[in-house]
């Protein structure tokens, strides 16, 4: 008998995150905690995935992981962009990534929602994505305050994009100062307020303040004593984590430069590009930088997990979700004991150092935990704190580290060694010491591109069609100080006004 041709076609492609009848571990967030756990996963359980036993699946917002004490350098234009981020597929090769964003987590049915670009791209709603294990690490936000004009007028500096939309923001604007008959106009475009004196906030001052007094040498109308460089702290130092006595030399160096540092003062307006101080003073001024803390991410409120008075995960020393079985966190969306502390109830602080540590005792205790070591035998997390390093601009820093003190050179050198040893990948590390290398025997960067942040607006305005998606027939014009009326970015609401802006940063060490 002759056999009828099968007529059905192909089978259907598996549903786009279908799992396999292993333990399935969810980390949702590809930042510090979420990439190295992944990473030390995938090393700890690599005969398990092997087997099929085990899975990691990870839901990023992004492709790569973003090396953030590097975002200064990037904005001055030491070290290139690509250079300050990790693909995570590369890296995480025995994972499975998928881009999107996870919008709610109901762990008693060990379930995700996940909005992805597919879904967006067709209209869809979220999926729903199931797991055994939940690693989460969403990481944090820029915490903001209901100030006028913020939110229209402002610029974050914690992302790559906000970065380099700065460098090329500032660079315009001394174009802009440069070209106008406008005294007033002038003034606005050569005045930069930074608001925060944490981390962010005096390193991404330090190495702009650098770039635009070196840039300035190449406009025939602009002196480095033009520009008008402003720190805005609401507490009554600079830099905690380096101590009293280096954050008071930082202040000394930075008025050195004729930065004027203003502490004990908050920004109250920024409307109409008018600057407003609790002080009393006002000013025109086009470019205010927002680096006044960071908060938790949004996810956690959507989660049936456990949170503390700042909208943090409570987590237990073993980094495992307080009372909850089969979660875990790290990093800056956890509470987490800090048991090394002679101080009783500390917690860690949220920045790097702890973060990346803490995933070695994380990724260590998920793997004993699938091979059966009972929770109370699991590790604890301690970690005595060892100090921190900032960069004040090139060839300047402060350094607090294993009780000693150091600044100016030697600190700066010590941040650059210390920050090489962390980035993640000897690829990368080779690429960031070679453009280091490359930037001492040449000239610095000075060119803007602010005309990538459209990159379909040329070709919309020769076309005829009209402004394209995000863009304008204007390349040039920059996106967070826009000519023709306020910008709103994407970014969370406002905190309520009962919150107080921080001025820690996000990292120490």
């Amino acid at each position: 008998m002759v056999k009828a041709a099968d007529t059905r076609g192909p089978a259907p492609d598996p549903p786009p995150i279908a799992r396999t009848s292993g333990t399935r571990i969810l980390v949702v967030g590809g930042g510090y905690v979420g990439m190295y756990t992944a990473l030390r996963l995938q090393r700890k359980l690599r005969q398990e995935i092997a087997r099929g036993e085990a899975e990691i699946l990870m839901i990023s917002p992004d492709p790569y992981m973003t090396y953030q004490p590097f975002l200064p350098e990037a904005a001055a234009g030491s070290i290139s962009p690509a250079h300050v981020v990790v693909p995570l597929r590369r890296i995480l090769d025995r994972c499975r990534i998928v881009i999107g964003e996870v919008t709610a987590v109901e762990h008693a049915k060990r379930t995700a929602r996940v909005n992805t670009l597919a879904t967006e791209e067709e209209g869809a709603g979220a999926i729903e994505v199931t797991y055994d294990e939940l690693v989460i690490a969403p990481g944090s936000v820029s915490r903001t305050l209901p100030i006028p004009g913020l939110a229209e007028y402002a610029i974050g500096f914690k992302t790559l994009e906000e970065a380099i939309g700065l460098r090329n923001h500032v660079i315009e604007q001394m174009d802009i100062a440069s070209s106008t008959r406008d005294p007033a106009i002038r003034d606005a475009a050569l005045t930069f307020v930074f608001v925060g004196g944490g981390y962010a906030g005096v390193e991404a001052l330090g190495e702009l303040e650098d770039m635009a007094r070196y840039t300035a040498r190449y406009y025939h109308n602009i002196k480095p004593a033009d520009l008008k460089w402003i720190l805005v702290e609401a507490t009554d130092r600079i830099l905690p984590e380096v101590g009293e006595e280096m954050g008071r030399y930082a202040i000394r160096e930075l008025r050195s430069r004729n930065i004027d540092v203003r502490l004990t003062t908050r920004l109250e307006s920024c409307e109409n590009r008018i600057a407003v101080l609790s002080d009393g003073s006002r000013f025109p001024a086009r470019t205010v930088v927002w680096t006044a803390g960071v908060r938790p991410a949004p996810l956690l409120a959507a989660t049936d997990l456990p949170l503390d008075e700042r909208g943090r995960l409570r987590c237990t020393a073993r980094l495992t979700v307080d009372g909850v079985e089969h979660a875990w966190a790290a990093g800056d969306a956890a509470a987490v004991p800090d048991i090394a502390s002679s101080t009783p109830g500390a917690e860690c602080a949220p920045n790097a150092q702890h973060a990346v540590r803490q995933t070695k005792v994380l990724a260590g205790n998920i793997a004993a935990s699938l091979r059966g070591r009972p929770l109370d035998e699991l590790d604890e997390y301690a970690h005595r704190y060892v100090g921190s390093v900032a960069s004040l601009g090139l060839h300047r820093g402060v350094a607090h580290v294993y009780g000693r003190k150091l600044k100016g050179y030697p600190a700066w050198l010590m941040h650059r060694i210390y920050h090489l040893s962390r980035v993640p990948t000897v690829n990368r590390k080779a690429r960031v010491l070679a453009e280091w290398t490359l930037a001492g025997l040449f000239k610095r960067e000075i060119v803007s591109l602010g005309s990538l942040e459209h990159p379909r607006a040329e070709f919309a305005s020769a076309a005829g069609a009209g402004p394209g998606p995000g863009g304008s027939h204007t390349p040039k014009s920059g996106p967070y100080m826009p000519k023709d009326g306020p910008h709103t970015p994407k970014n969370s609401p406002p905190d309520t006004p009962e919150s107080t802006p921080g001025d820690s940063g996000s990292r120490g060490g």
